[in-house]
C-alpha cells in the first residue's frame, strides 16, 4: 500500500510513514515492453517541500504550503517538525502549519537519522530560540562535508558549536540571542548549507553573504518562501546570496515547486520505451541539462506550453557521456535513470559520477537484467546492448529504485523491485501513474523477500 493511502494520523495530520525498511517486505513487479501512453501528472518537490517544512519554523505564525507531495520522506519530516511542539494538518496536497510555540530544541535522533534533510532545522531553530541540537544525521562524522560546512557557517554568525555524544549543540551567547550577519565562503557548492545558513540569516543581526552559494531550484524556492514570509533575500539562484536579517517573520500561503527528478524520470521512461507521453506541471529551465541528454540520446521533446513538456521516440538511441555537477550541470538524482535508458542505447557511453563517491551501486542489478556495465572508480562504462531481460533485483537507494523501475520498463519478461521503502520516500504514486499510463505492474506485500543493507550515500570531498 502506498503511503497516500495510509490513514491520516490524528495527531499531526500527516500521513503515516511505510513500514521501516526492515519490515518492509513488499515487492514490486513490473511486465516490460509496454507502450506508454497518456498524460503524467508531476508531483510537488520532495527537496522543496522538505527544506521549506523546515523554513515554516521561522514562522511564529500560520504558514500553508500548497502542492505538498505526500510522501515518507514528509511525513518524517511531519514527525520531527510535531516532535518540536509544531502543530501540522493536512488537506489533500495542502499543508498547514503553526510554528508559535517550539517547546523542544532537541530533534529526536530516531527521527534524524531516518531523514539526512531533517538537520536543516537547526538553522531556524537556532535563529528562533538562540539554541538547538540536532543529532548528526545517519551518525556521520563531523568531518563529512556537508555537516562541517553547516557549522563552520553557524560559527562565522556568532553561534558556539560543539559535537557531543553525535549531537550538535549549537548556541547564541548574549542577551538578544541573536545571530550575527556575516561574509561566508563554502569550500563546496553545498544545497544543504546553503539553505541552513539562508534561512539562520533571515532573523541575523545585520547583513550574511553567503559565497559559492548552491544554485539549485530548490534553493531559489526556499528564498521565495521566506521572502513571502518577510525575509530579504537577494540573488537566489546566483553563487552570491545576499541576505538581510529582519526581526521577525509573518504568515505566508506558499506553493511548492514542481519536482525536476520525477519529471525527468518520466522523460526518460518515455525515452527508453520509445513512447509518447506528456507532463505537466513542469518548469522546462530546471529540467535543461536533462533535456539536453535526452536529446542527445535521441529523444524528441517539445514544449506543448509554457509547463508543459512532450516527448516522442526520435530514431532509435544513441550512446552519450554523462558527468553529474552542480546545478546547472547534470544533476546526481537523475544518473541512475539516465544509465538505465544507457544500457539500450546503440554505442560505448561513460557516467562520471562527481557528487556522490558510492552512487553507482545500482550497477550490479542492471546488469543482472542483462546490461553490459563496467565500474572504475567513479566512472561507469556502458556498452549499450539489444535488450535488457526481467529479473529478481534490489533497490539500494532512492534514485537507484527509479532506475530499476525505468529499466523494467524496457525489459523482456517480468522484474521483481524489493527495497521499495526507498522509492517510497521520493516518487508520489509512482506505480499508479505508470499503470495510467498503460504499464502492468503490482505491488505485491510479500514475506520472503530479502532486506539488502546498504550504507548511506557518502559525498565526495571537494579537490
Amino acid at each position: 500500500m502506498d503511503s497516500e493511502d495510509r490513514p491520516i494520523t490524528p495527531s499531526h495530520g500527516l500521513p503515516e510513514t511505510h513500514s521501516s525498511p526492515e519490515e518492509d517486505k513488499s515487492v514490486l513487479q513490473i511486465w516490460g515492453k509496454s507502450s506508454l501512453k497518456g498524460h503524467v501528472t508531476i508531483s510537488g518537490a520532495k527537496n522543496s517541500a522538505l527544506v521549506v517544512m523546515a523554513g515554516a519554523l521561522l514562522c511564529p505564525q500560520d504558514c500553508r504550503l500548497r502542492n505538498v507531495p505526500s510522501l515518507a520522506d514528509v511525513s518524517r519530516m511531519g514527525e520531527i517538525l510535531a516532535s518540536l511542539g509544531v502543530k501540522l494538518t493536512r488537506q489533500g496536497d495542502v499543508l498547514d502549519i503553526n510554528a508559535s510555540y517550539i517547546g523542544q530544541s532537541t530533534a529526536p535522533y530516531e527521527l534524524v537519522s531516518q531523514l539526512r534533510a531533517s538537520f536543516f532545522v537547526i538553522g531556524p531553530v537556532l535563529a528562533r530560540l538562540g539554541v538547538a541540537r540536532v543529532p548528526l544525521p545517519g551518525g556521520c562524522a563531523i568531518g563529512a562535508r556537508p555537516v562541517d560546512l553547516h557549522v563552520r557557517g553557524l560559527q562565522a554568525m556568532g553561534a558556539d558549536v560543539h559535537i557531543e555524544h553525535g549531537t550538535v549543540n549549537a548556541y547564541v551567547r548574549g542577551p538578544s540571542r541573536r545571530l550575527k550577519g556575516a561574509k561566508i565562503y563554502l569550500d563546496y557548492p553545498s544545497v544543504g548549507a546553503t539553505e541552513t545558513l539562508m534561512m539562520a540569516a533571515t532573523l541575523a543581526d545585520g547583513e550574511t553573504i553567503l559565497e559559492n552559494a548552491a544554485q539549485e531550484p530548490e534553493v531559489i524556492d526556499l528564498a521565495n518562501f521566506c521572502r513571502a514570509m518577510g525575509a530579504k533575500i537577494q540573488g537566489a539562484g546566483t553563487k552570491t546570496i545576499v541576505i538581510s536579517g529582519v526581526p521577525s517573520l509573518h504568515s505566508a500561503d506558499y506553493a511548492i515547486i514542481p519536482d525536476r527528478v520525477e519529471a525527468a524520470t518520466f522523460l526518460v521512461a518515455g525515452a527508453i520505451t520509445q513512447s509518447e507521453i506528456s507532463l505537466s506541471p513542469v518548469i522546462p529551465d530546471h529540467l535543461t541539462a536533462a533535456i539536453a541528454k535526452l536529446r542527445a540520446i535521441g529523444a524528441l521533446i517539445t514544449p506543448e506550453s509554457p509547463n508543459c513538456l512532450r516527448i516522442a521516440p526520435g530514431h532509435g538511441l544513441t550512446a552519450t557521456d554523462i558527468e553529474t555537477l552542480p546545478y546547472p550541470g547534470f544533476p546526481t538524482d537523475m544518473q541512475a535513470q539516465f544509465m538505465a535508458l544507457l544500457t539500450v542505447s546503440e554505442g560505448d557511453s561513460i557516467v562520471t559520477e562527481t557528487v556522490f563517491e558510492n552512487r553507482l551501486r545500482h550497477v550490479a542489478e542492471l546488469n543482472r537484467m542483462g546490461a553490459d556495465i563496467r565500474v572504475k572508480g567513479n566512472h561507469a562504462v556502458i556498452r549499450g546492448v539489444p535488450t535488457l531481460s526481467g529479473a529478481p533485483v534490489v533497490a539500494t537507494d532512492l534514485r537507484a529504485s527509479a532506475a530499476l523501475v525505468v529499466a523494467a520498463l524496457a525489459a523482456e519478461g517480468k522484474t521483481t523491485i524489493q527495497g521499495l521503502h526507498h522509492l517510497d520516500r521520493g516518487y508520489e504514486n509512482l506505480d499508479t501513474k505508470l499503470q495510467k499510463l498503460g504499464v502492468k505492474l503490482q505491488r505485491l506485500q510479500g514475506d520472503s523477500t530479502t532486506e539488502v543493507e546498504t550504507a548511506p550515500l557518502t559525498p565526495i570531498a571537494p579537490n
